[in-house]
């Protein structure tokens, strides 16, 4: 990577504007993770694999398990607490920041999306994306195939279902499941 380059579009890409994504910087990022997570898909070895994340991700807690194959955009936006597992085949876009708690449990399949587009289609054609960050807060428990969008904070011990499409943020300590996402049931704290 170049520290040279000019990093206009990635800062406005860290603060949640619009930014062009095929910007030199920012592909220069993505390729390094493209580099990093095809080392790891590859892995016979798990202690080497969790070595790569552990270079890839902003920071990796103890005790974490992130199981292969992954796909991330760049790796260096994901924040891991303690006693963390990924299951296989998650897909985290990170242009804003993925901040998970300690004792997060992330199932197969997961999608964690911080990138949109404008809802406008002549906006669209230019590409212009912005980001915003998830958060999923101590012992969430996030189920096969569920999908979380941007900008949204998971509370403390809660359980998204497996398949739901989480659109906005979850409180602490419920259930919910369904597209979108909708509180099931209440937890005991």
């Amino acid at each position: 990577m170049q520290d040279k380059q000019p990093r206009v579009e990635y800062e406005r890409m860290l603060a949640g504007q619009s930014y062009q994504g095929d910007d030199p910087y920012i592909d220069s990022l993505r390729a390094h993770a493209s580099d990093e997570l095809l080392k790891f898909n590859h892995s016979a070895d798990l202690g080497r694999a969790q070595n790569i994340i552990k270079q890839l991700f902003a920071k990796v807690g103890q005790d974490c398990l992130v199981k292969p194959p992954l796909s991330c955009e760049f790796g260096c936006h994901i924040e891991m607490g303690d006693h963390c597992f990924i299951n296989v085949n998650v897909v985290i876009l990170d242009g804003a920041k993925v901040t998970m708690g300690d004792h997060v449990m992330i199932g197969p399949a997961v999608q964690l999306y911080t990138a949109s587009h404008d809802i406008n289609h002549l906006a669209r054609r230019s590409w212009q994306t912005f980001c915003k960050p998830i958060t999923i807060e101590d012992d969430v428990w996030i189920g096969g195939g569920a999908i979380i969008n941007q900008g949204v904070t998971i509370g403390a011990r809660s359980v998204v279902a497996a398949g739901a499409v989480v659109t906005k943020d979850v409180p602490p300590d419920v259930v919910v499941g369904g597209s979108p996402a909708k509180i099931i049931k209440q937890l005991e704290p």
